[in-house]
């Protein structure tokens, strides 16, 4: 579907990646839904949901997110998925190292097989298990935001549970693909022959299913 028909400006593929129950299909069905899984299974493959937000800057967006599997029998699959992808969120589980330690794998992965100018915002989800009980936290603060500096992330920590920088973190992404998107067009323009692009059709993304013609 074009994106004038759906009254949007931009059309953005974004993922979310991680290790198995860090909480991305939580994240992501509170925020697209408002409201938690009712009964929580484990993602086979990908699953997809789509909103139109207004941005602070830039006109409406029209997001594409695709929950992809954190198990490692579905990585063949998954990767494949990243394809068009201009934005991502890396998501671990702060009371879980292991799925802080394992982020590096999934960020190589996401570098090899999203765009090159991919946006990723590093995710500590799981904050209100530290609300409870502050020696469930495994992974501290300032541990994540150094790992984010040194990779260029954008970083936040997050609670699906209690709805916690949930809109924050999906929103501040989108914004700043379009942010990005709009400053290379401008680059664009300036260089000697350049194309005359709009601010946000750098990186067009076709309307996909990942379940093809059957419903997923």
């Amino acid at each position: 579907m074009a994106e004038e028909e759906d009254g949007c400006d931009h059309l953005y593929k974004v993922v979310l990646v991680g290790d198995a129950t860090v909480g991305k299909t939580h994240l992501l069905s509170r925020y697209v839904k408002g409201t938690l899984p009712k009964a929580p299974t484990a993602t086979i493959g990908v699953e997809f949901a789509t909103r139109t937000i207004p941005l602070a800057v830039g006109g409406t967006v029209k997001a594409q997110i695709w929950d992809t599997a954190g198990q490692e029998r579905y990585r063949a699959i998954t990767s494949s998925h990243y394809r068009r992808a201009v934005g991502a969120l890396l998501v671990y589980d702060v009371t879980r190292n292991a799925t802080f330690q394992n982020c590096l794998k999934w960020l190589e992965e996401l570098r090899q097989n999203a765009e090159d100018n991919i946006i990723i915002m590093l995710v500590g989800n799981k904050l209100d298990l530290v609300e409870k009980d502050p020696t469930a936290r495994q992974v501290h603060y300032d541990a994540a935001l150094e790992f984010a500096r040194s990779h260029k992330l954008l970083f936040k920590e997050a609670s699906a549970v209690t709805t916690y920088n949930v809109k924050h973190v999906f929103e501040q992404l989108l914004q700043e693909v379009y942010n990005q998107a709009s400053k290379n067009a401008k680059e664009k323009r300036r260089e000697p022959g350049g194309i005359q692009i709009q601010p946000g059709g750098m990186i067009p993304v076709q309307e996909e299913n990942p379940c093809g013609n059957q419903a997923c």
